[in-house]
């Protein structure tokens, strides 16, 4: 549910302002009204640009600390010193990984010539001797320059010549001389190691930076987000009189209200305090149980509940769990995430735990569900030798002497109860907000809707007779055309809202259509799962009976466990992602859910929690 909020309305005088702000910010329940428009100030400008680097820098920083980082947070460093020392860091590793593929170029160009030593070529050149060194083709080299020029093969390779000319004076062969570095082949090699050893040096350097600043630099980037809500507060208030007082505007759950009017009646600052109204834009705080709470990531993933609208986690918990079992169909299954959630909620931090509870419900669901579906570890239940007493309670098989599978016919039926639902959440939402008046074309198409769905279930099941559902059709139909084609806007022509009314049956005869259709996945997809979990057993024992008692059970071992945990990751992220498509599309399609209202945010001080 939405929790209720108060409006709230501050004239404070503007020498009081900035300790007013703290006060606020240390009580830490009023969510403060945001005016702002077009573009950012300068100030907050860079705030949110240092935010981002700050936060660039922190995912390097914890990858390049391989996810494993110290908890203390130095005092005396500050966040934009830890930012300087890493990018100086960076910048000097980079440096360092220029300068080998460099070397390995020049390396590369002495290793045809040899080891030899360059002042031996610079005495020479001091006696008079000119040494050049030359590189051409095999086919371009003339043997008359060894007489005529002195010239000394080095070295072929690759279809080149490489060689050295020994004259008093340079020589004129119709191509450059090459340029070698000046270093040996032995000292760039040793070059080549230092360079790598202060490169490794460098990156360790860096890792343990890394480690050890991470929180430092977490630490600070919480106090620059203080400092930029601060920031946004002083320029969504509003200065009147001349300047001599500053007006606030804020939102405040009515469950701290008896709180702050304590503390606002000893501050001595003039305030105005009313009750939300549906028109007002005010902040969403969800309040649900504990089992609602786990899926309240859901229903923020898609976007918050406007202040007018209902919150739908509540209805969004026990069908997602339903979906998710449905999709993963098997009890095996559902036992293994029931495990896999303990273990990991006592090696995560707690922030994440709760996420761990809602694998555990989940589990808990599917394994409930996966044993009335018949599959355990993509074993049927219902062939093997169980009591009838247990079976009776399995929905496998066909249904009665048709090639429809039950579970089929049960993901459909799941289908339009969902629907159903979603349908009231509309017509009783639309209510509360326009009125009984404005919200007859969704009552029509209620009563339309479930009124034929009930009526054709109690015919087929044989409650009521044929005659009776009969006249159930026509009198629900010819009530829901009067809402649907003539009273759907009653502030518009008859044949205005006829035309409307037209157009709006087609859309709904081809959509819920089609809507129905879609749930059609949570049969297949289970079926899916079961059949791949089947498959590898059968495979499993196949090779369990091919390679002997001795290696048949180890390989027969290793396929049972490879292969299903290959199929429950793969069933996870079927029944993760199209539950979640039934919810955002289907249901919150017909129940009109917009998902456009802002999260409730308090003014607070931002305090560091180290995990």
């Amino acid at each position: 549910m939405i929790t209720k909020m108060k409006k709230l309305t501050f004239l404070v005088y503007y020498k009081e302002y900035e300790e007013f702000l703290s006060q606020i910010r240390e009580l830490g329940v009023v969510h403060i009204v945001e005016r702002q428009c077009g573009e950012m100030d300068d100030t907050l400008q860079n705030f949110m640009q240092k935010r981002t680097l700050y936060k660039n820098t922190l995912a390097s920083m914890y990858n390049l600390a391989e996810k494993t980082v110290d908890a203390n947070v130095h005092a005396g460093v500050s966040a934009d010193e830890v930012v300087s020392t890493y990018e100086g860091l960076q910048n000097k590793i980079q440096d360092l990984n220029q300068r080998v593929p460099q070397l390995d170029k020049e390396i590369a160009q002495m290793e045809v010539w040899g080891d030899f030593d360059w002042k031996v070529v610079s005495s020479l050149k001091d006696q008079g001797w000119d040494i050049q060194f030359f590189m051409c083709s095999e086919k371009d080299f003339d043997e008359e320059w060894i007489e005529q020029y002195n010239a000394i093969k080095v070295q072929e390779r690759g279809g080149h010549l490489y060689f050295v000319t020994v004259n008093h004076g340079p020589v004129d062969l119709e191509m450059e001389p090459l340029r070698l570095p000046s270093q040996s082949l032995s000292e760039l090699n040793a070059a080549k190691e230092s360079l790598l050893q202060e490169l490794a040096q460098a990156n360790a350097e860096l890792k343990n930076f890394c480690k050890t600043h991470y929180h430092t630099l977490e630490e600070g980037q919480l106090q620059l987000q203080g400092e930029i809500d601060l920031w946004k507060v002083k320029l969504n208030s509003q200065r009147m009189a001349e300047g001599t007082v500053v007006l606030l505007e804020g939102w405040i759950p009515v469950d701290n209200e008896e709180e702050v009017k304590k503390f606002l009646d000893a501050s001595g600052v003039y305030y105005e305090i009313r009750n939300a109204n549906k028109e007002d834009n005010a902040p969403i705080k969800l309040k649900n149980n504990a089992f609602t709470r786990m899926y309240e990531v859901l229903t923020k993933m898609y976007g918050m509940p406007d202040y007018a609208e209902f919150d739908p986690t509540p209805i969004l918990a026990p069908f997602f769990s339903l979906f998710f079992a449905f999709c993963m169909g098997d009890a095996g299954y559902g036992l293994v995430l029931i495990a896999l959630g303990f273990v990991l909620k006592k090696k995560m931090s707690k922030s994440l735990s709760g996420m761990m509870n809602l694998v555990i419900t989940l589990g808990v669901f599917t394994t409930v569900i996966g044993a009335v579906l018949g599959t355990f570890f993509g074993v049927s239940l219902f062939d093997l030798d169980l009591p009838d007493s247990l079976k009776q309670f399995m929905i496998v098989g066909k249904i009665g002497e048709t090639t429809y599978d039950k579970q089929m016919l049960l993901a459909l039926i799941i289908g339009v109860v969902h629907i159903c639902i979603a349908m009231t959440v509309k017509a009783v939402c639309s209510t509360v907000r326009y009125g009984f008046k404005e919200s007859l074309s969704a009552w029509g198409w209620l009563l339309l809707v479930v009124g034929f769905v009930l009526t054709g279930g109690l015919s087929f099941f044989e409650v009521i007779s044929e005659n009776v559902s009969t006249w159930a059709f026509i009198i629900i139909g010819s009530i829901s055309a009067i809402g649907i084609y003539l009273l759907n806007n009653i502030h518009r022509n008859v044949f205005v809202n006829i035309g409307a009314g037209v157009w709006d049956t087609y859309n709904m005869a081809t959509g819920l259509m089609g809507d129905v259709l879609s749930y059609i996945r949570l049969y297949a997809l289970g079926l899916a799962g079961g059949m791949l979990g089947g498959v590898f057993n059968q495979l499993a024992f196949m090779v369990n009976d091919a390679a002997g008692p001795a290696l048949g059970w180890l390989f027969c071992g290793l396929i049972l466990v490879f292969g299903h945990v290959l199929n429950i990751a793969m069933s996870c992220l079927s029944a993760f992602v199209h539950p979640l498509r039934l919810t955002f599309v289907e249901y919150f399609k017909n129940s009109g859910y917009d998902g456009k209202g802002e999260a409730y945010r308090p003014f607070t001080t931002i305090k560091k929690q180290i995990d």
